[in-house]
């Protein structure tokens, strides 16, 4: 399949990823891929789950989803502090970017490293 033209990533705990892709079609058309990654529990990989989502599809498709959180927030959870997590969620992303950065260096550093060792 065709690379995204647009990708949003949703980190949700450890285990779990939410992706929100834009994709173009050979006829220059757009639709969206969501996909839930959850790490297997032995670890031994990731379990992905895709729904395809087409622009006729859309207004219809949002109009859904916000009609079901809205009754759930509303109608069955409506004591329920729902921004509990995103104090959360912002150190989780914080420290997710740290991680990369201080990943990339040493990558970018190792690779230096093995560059300078080979040779051709």
């Amino acid at each position: 399949m065709n690379d995204p033209v647009y990708s949003n990533k949703v980190r949700a705990g450890r285990r779990r990823t939410y992706f929100f892709d834009v994709r173009k079609t050979k006829g220059d058309d757009y639709f969206v891929t969501l996909t839930e990654s959850t790490r297997r529990s032995d670890d031994s990989g990731f379990n992905r789950h895709k729904i395809f989502l087409y622009k006729e599809d859309f207004n219809r498709f949002l109009e859904a989803l916000e009609d079901s959180i809205n009754h759930i927030k509303t109608d069955l959870m409506p004591d329920y502090d729902y921004a509990e997590f995103d104090k959360k969620h912002e150190e989780w992303d914080k420290q997710n970017e740290l991680d990369e950065q201080n990943d990339s260096s040493d990558s970018a550093k190792s690779n230096i490293d093995s560059e300078d060792d080979m040779s051709w």
